[in-house]
Parts: C-alpha cells; sequence; structure tokens
C-alpha cells in the first residue's frame, strides 16, 4: 500500500510540473491582428516559455521545423490578441439566484478596502464559455455602495485566485450621486425624475473624501484605518478612480470634485453621454469603459441607434475608450463581448480600432499593457486563432487559444451538452 501511495504522488508531482512546463511553439500562415491597428498577414509567431519570442511576415522565411517542439500551420486563419472582460463580475458568484454564493456586493456604504480578488473562484462554470469565444482575462469587480472597492485584473485559467491573479488592486470603483434617477411606472414606461437626495449623497462623499485626502497627507498616523489606507493609491496615483456615471453633467462634476482632492488617474465607467464631452475628455487624459453599445438610448428625443454609434464618436474624437458589459446577467454576457464590438463596427468603428477596443486600449486603461494586450515581441503569449472575424457571431470559431503560453481548453459545459444530444437523436 505504501508503494502505491508513493508511486501516486511521484504521479501526481509529475503532472504538476508538466503542467507548469511550456515548449516552443511557432503558428504559420495566419493572419496576425496585432491589437494596435497593424494587421500581419501570412505571419510567423513564435512562443518561447511564456512569451511571445517573435512576431513577422513569414514570406521568404525558411523556418527550420526541428527548432520548435511544435509547428501548427494556421493557414488562412485569423490571429488575435487576448480580449479583456472588464468592470464584470464574472468569477464572484456561482449562481445568482442564490444570495449565499454573490460575492461581490459587500454590506456597507464607503468599502474601498474590500478586495475582489479573494473572492474570484476558478471553478466557476460561466468561465470555460467565457473563454472560448476569446475572452481570456477579467477585471473582477466589486459592487454597491457608493465606494464598492478594488478591482483586480484576473487570467480565466488557473488552479485558484492567486495562480489567476495578473494584477492586484488596479483601482478603487466610485457611484458617483447622480443628478438625474432613471424609473419606470408601473406601466413600464420609462421616465426619469431629480434626485433628491444629490446634495446629501455629495455632501456624505466630501466627508469621506475630505477624511481619506487628509490620512493621506498625514506621515505617522497614530491610528490605522484600514478603510482609509486603501484610498492612498488613487490619491498617490499609483492605481485608477473608476467612476460610474452616464449623464454628460455627472461626469463633469465628477471630474471637477476629482481634481479637488488631486486624483490623477480617473475613467469613465458607463458613459452613455460621453459623446458631449470628448473636448474635456481628450484634454485631461480621461478614458471611458463604454457599456453595452447594442443597447437604446435612456431619451425618447435621442436618434435610436445612438448608442451603437458612441465608440466611433470617441474614436473620432481620439477618446480612450473601451467595451464592457455591466448589467443584467453580466457574468454569462461575458461571452458576447467580440459581438459588442462588432455592433460598433457595423456602426461606423473602424474594425482594427475596435480589436484594439478589446485588447489594447483596455490593457492600457487598466494598467496591464507591458503585459497583455497585443501581440508582440516580449509580451505574454496571450493571444487566440479563430476560423473567421472574432467580430462576427457567424464566422467566429475558436480553434487555439494560450494565455501566457499555456495552450488552453476550448471544451465547455454547453458543448458537451450539444454534443450529447446531437448523437442522441443522430443529428449531423
Amino acid at each position: 500500500m505504501k508503494k502505491i501511495l508513493f508511486i501516486k504522488l511521484i504521479c501526481f508531482c509529475f503532472l504538476i510540473k508538466a503542467q507548469k512546463t511550456y515548449t516552443n511553439i511557432a503558428l504559420l500562415g495566419g493572419f496576425a491582428h496585432i491589437g494596435n491597428g497593424k494587421v500581419i498577414e501570412n505571419s510567423l509567431i513564435t512562443i518561447k516559455g511564456s512569451k511571445i519570442e517573435t512576431v513577422q511576415n513569414a514570406t521568404g522565411i525558411k523556418i527550420n521545423p526541428s527548432a520548435f517542439d511544435t509547428v501548427i500551420y494556421i493557414n488562412g486563419k485569423h490571429v488575435y490578441p487576448a480580449f479583456i472582460n472588464v468592470n464584470n463580475v464574472l468569477g464572484l458568484h456561482d449562481a445568482e439566484a442564490v444570495k449565499a454564493t454573490r460575492d461581490f456586493n459587500e454590506v456597507g456604504i464607503f468599502n474601498p478596502h474590500i478586495r475582489a480578488c479573494i473572492a474570484y473562484n476558478t471553478d466557476n462554470l460561466i468561465i470555460p464559455t467565457v473563454k472560448t469565444n476569446g475572452v481570456l482575462y477579467t477585471q473582477v469587480t466589486p459592487r454597491g455602495g457608493v465606494i464598492s472597492g478594488s478591482s483586480s485584473i484576473m487570467a480565466l485559467e488557473g488552479w485558484n485566485w492567486e495562480d489567476a491573479l495578473l494584477k492586484a488592486d488596479d483601482g478603487i470603483h466610485l457611484n458617483f450621486p447622480k443628478t438625474i434617477i432613471q424609473k419606470w411606472a408601473d406601466d413600464d414606461k420609462h421616465f426619469q425624475e431629480s434626485n433628491k437626495k444629490y446634495i446629501e449623497e455629495l455632501q456624505q462623499l466630501n466627508e469621506f473624501f475630505n477624511d481619506a485626502f487628509a490620512y493621506y497627507n498625514e506621515v505617522n498616523p497614530s491610528e490605522k484605518n484600514i478603510r482609509l489606507e486603501a484610498m492612498k493609491p488613487i490619491f498617490a496615483g499609483k492605481a485608477n478612480l473608476y467612476i460610474h456615471a452616464d449623464k454628460a453633467k455627472d461626469i463633469l462634476n465628477a471630474i471637477n470634485f476629482c481634481e479637488k482632492y488631486k486624483c490623477p488617474k480617473l475613467v469613465i465607467v458607463g458613459g452613455k453621454e460621453s459623446y458631449k464631452i470628448t473636448k474635456v475628455l481628450k484634454e485631461k487624459n480621461i478614458a471611458v469603459m463604454l457599456n453595452r453599445v447594442n443597447d437604446l438610448p435612456d431619451s425618447p428625443d435621442n436618434d435610436v441607434d445612438l448608442i451603437n454609434k458612441l465608440a466611433s464618436y470617441l474614436h473620432k474624437d481620439s477618446v480612450l475608450f473601451c467595451f464592457q458589459l455591466e448589467g443584467d446577467m453580466e457574468a454569462m454576457q461575458s461571452r458576447n463581448l467580440p459581438f459588442n464590438a462588432g455592433v460598433a463596427v457595423a456602426n461606423g468603428l473602424d474594425k482594427e480600432a475596435a480589436i484594439s477596443a478589446l485588447s489594447y486600449n483596455t490593457a492600457k486603461i487598466i494598467g496591464v499593457n507591458n503585459l497583455i494586450g497585443t501581440i508582440e515581441e516580449g509580451k505574454l503569449a496571450s493571444f487566440f486563432v479563430s476560423n473567421g472575424d472574432a467580430l462576427d457571431i457567424k464566422t467566429h470559431q475558436i480553434v487555439l487559444a494560450y494565455i501566457a503560453g499555456k495552450p488552453i481548453n476550448l471544451i465547455n459545459r454547453q458543448f458537451e451538452l450539444y454534443q450529447k444530444y446531437k448523437t442522441k437523436f443522430g443529428l449531423k
């Protein structure tokens, strides 16, 4: 019995070692969408360890197959950098209808010390369905209160949250008080009304920021305050302050509020009316995380396709932006992130600009563009290969994917059920 246990232990250790061992791989002949607007036809991409070693045009180049462990010919297929899903609760709940499994909303109003990364569940059943559409990283984000807590960047692969962690505590999320509240009547009609508690809510926020800013400027505080400690990176410019706001007036109020406390790194989350103030956003170098560009406008006076065109408006005015899907069933909707960008392309946005907004732009905004976001030498080998256009639901079909050089299993529960019942009923 002892010998059997010893052999099993050796096999287990070998399995762990094998999973951490990366190989030298060459991918030849694909259309490489770099992520920064460039496209390389007939590309040669080589991976060494966890990083990309070379990216170049393969025309006229003869490679030595013996120099690589694997050479993969992807003629005619498209290569994309890993798409990044931001401002999302993916991995923070198992069953949204079961309160005990929801780890994204804590009790309290001001919770900057709450860290979403430690609640991230790598065994979440939704995650494999998202990976199979090219979304390989996510920004796990807390919800609720005025200050929800800090988000972190996670890979959609790993044994536990520490293994999946790419960047911890990249920013604090602030739900800025709204001057106008959206409401629905009993007959489901949508209307807007002034927020009667706006002054009170703004006063509470001012009081908290006054305390936090004073604490930040105190060299040796006599007593450590974990809430105020968590705010320090915001004032020091080491982390983003994500301001959740849609109305132009609320965005401008938030910007003025943050300038009072000298917060250097601001990001607008939502931004339905960001197109009205692009000049201010560009001058102050403030990025926007656009929410669901396949949505309808709030006002019946707006063009019905206004939200569809937001991305093209921001791109035209040189405002840095990316896509995100906050809202109902947002974790499940994460798989549709590429097609959300496809809607923007159908409404005037350049296709390569849309790919950048899913990868490079997003990486720049959340501060990981030195690691991921483009298919370039020295960066992590995190990309995927599709048979067709990744932004088109009809042609997007992933055949290969890598996260930091590790090949990803593209089988999920939905695919298994599809194969099961397809076989049962003899479907072709």
